[in-house]
């Protein structure tokens, strides 16, 4: 059965030094720590690579693992990003990595969504876990 996890995260991003070329598009190297607070209590870490040329319009892959608590269920899993975006045009997937759930969270698969209209970060995490027996 679908289910759901919502809401809010804080995260801090660090950048780490990356070889800059003129004229070419700017790649960035980012260390990612989030808070994560509401259904999916815990802590992420990992690592975001970007590129861009145009003010506006850019391109993001990253790798996250959160350890916490999903709606009762103690564990670790990774995150999956693939981002693109150009004015007025976001295309975004998070998706859980499969066979990367710890402890209660074995076996889960899913995806995450981010509502950035609030002026936060608030998710929503749709996913399914084997029934135990």
């Amino acid at each position: 059965m679908t289910q759901h996890a919502r809401g809010t995260f804080d995260v801090k991003t660090t950048p780490v030094s990356v070889d800059e070329q003129p004229a070419a598009a700017t790649l960035g190297r980012f260390s990612l720590d989030k808070q994560f607070h509401g259904d999916l209590d815990g802590t992420s870490h990992g690592e975001m690579l970007s590129a861009g040329r145009v003010e506006g319009s850019g391109g993001y892959v990253a790798i996250e693992r959160v350890n916490g608590t999903l709606n009762g269920h103690a564990g670790s899993f990774a995150l999956q990003h693939s981002g693109t975006m150009a004015p007025g045009v976001l295309q975004l997937s998070i998706t859980v990595v499969p066979d990367t759930g710890t402890g209660d969270l074995a076996g889960l698969a899913g995806s995450l969504t981010i509502d950035f209209s609030g002026g936060g970060h608030a998710y929503d995490l749709e996913y399914t876990l084997p029934a135990r027996g």
